[in-house]
């Protein structure tokens, strides 16, 4: 069985806007605004040019920040999962 794809979802349907240490997602379908915090921004912003494995996110992600990658899993799967269950992340 493949590894799961994430992606964000449809530019269409959320508003983003930085605000210092946070990041206001206005998710459109559900009227719901998310305020999130590191790493959820920069996962949200790795998926939208083409969906990414887990592996494929970490891999990314501890080349532009300093994460240790065997710890990166473990909490950006944590982070997928939640952003998946608020909608802003879909899983194929």
């Amino acid at each position: 069985m493949a590894e799961p794809r994430y992606r964000t979802v449809a530019a269409d349907l959320i508003l983003v806007e930085p605000l210092d240490i946070f990041t206001a997602v206005f998710h459109r379908p559900s009227g719901i605004t998310h305020l999130l915090s590191e790493p959820a921004p920069q996962i949200m912003e790795a998926l939208v040019p083409a969906p990414l494995t887990l592996a494929a996110l970490v891999q990314f992600l501890t080349q532009r920040f300093d994460l240790d990658a065997a710890d990166a899993a473990t909490t950006l799967q944590a982070r997928l999962d939640e952003l998946e269950a608020v909608g802003l992340v879909d899983r194929l």
